[in-house]
C-alpha cells in the first residue's frame, strides 16, 4: 500500500484495496509525537468527498480537543493501541457519560458509536493513542460545532485546565 503525505497531520492511503499493519501504527505514533499539535491520521477513504470516512488517528498525550459534534453525523471509534478517556456531553455541557477505552486485550471498552450527534471529546491517557474513526462524509470544516460552553484551543491553557478537570471528575465517578 502506498501512503501519500497531504500535510504533517494527514496521510492518504492509496490503492484499490487499503490495509494497515503494525508498521502503519508505528508510523502514525511517530508522526503524532513529532507534530506540534500532537496529531496524525491515515485516511483510508479515497478523499474528502467520499460518503464514508475511515481513518486511523494517532493523538499524543496532552493533545487538547475542544468538545464538539458534527450535525447530521454519527461516528464510531475503535481503540487499536494505547488508552483514552472519552467524554460525552448533553447540549448544555453537563457530562452525559465517560468511557475509558483501550485496545481489545486491555479488558476496557475498545469500541463505541454514538448514533446521534453528541458533543464529545477525549483525553489521551497513554503516551500516544491510536484508534480507528468512522464517520460520514463529505468532510467540511463548517460541519463541526464547537461547544460554546468549553474554552477554545489556544496558548492560554484554559482548554487544558478544563480537560484536566473533566479527567478529575471521571476518576471520582
Amino acid at each position: 500500500m502506498n501512503v501519500k503525505t497531504i500535510n504533517p497531520e494527514v496521510y492518504q492511503a492509496e490503492g484499490r484495496v487499503v490495509w494497515a499493519t503494525s508498521e502503519n501504527v508505528k508510523f502514525l505514533k511517530q508522526k503524532a509525537l513529532e507534530n506540534p499539535r500532537g496529531r496524525a491520521r491515515l485516511c483510508a477513504h479515497p478523499g474528502p468527498e467520499d460518503r464514508t470516512h475511515e481513518m486511523l488517528v494517532a493523538l499524543r498525550h496532552g493533545t487538547d480537543l475542544r468538545p464538539h459534534f458534527h450535525p447530521g453525523n454519527v461516528e464510531s471509534f475503535t481503540c487499536i493501541d494505547g488508552e483514552m478517556q472519552v467524554f460525552l456531553f448533553q447540549d448544555d455541557g453537563s457530562l452525559l457519560e465517560t468511557l475509558h477505552m483501550g485496545n481489545p486485550a486491555s479488558g476496557k471498552a475498545f469500541y463505541y458509536r454514538h448514533t446521534e450527534p453528541t458533543y464529545h471529546t477525549l483525553i489521551v491517557l497513554s503516551d500516544v493513542v491510536v484508534f480507528q474513526e468512522v464517520t460520514q462524509g463529505p468532510f467540511t470544516r463548517n460541519n463541526t460545532v464547537l461547544a460554546s460552553w468549553a474554552p477554545a484551543e489556544g496558548p492560554d491553557g484554559k482548554l487544558s485546565e478544563y480537560l484536566a478537570s473533566l479527567k478529575t471528575r471521571a476518576i471520582g465517578q
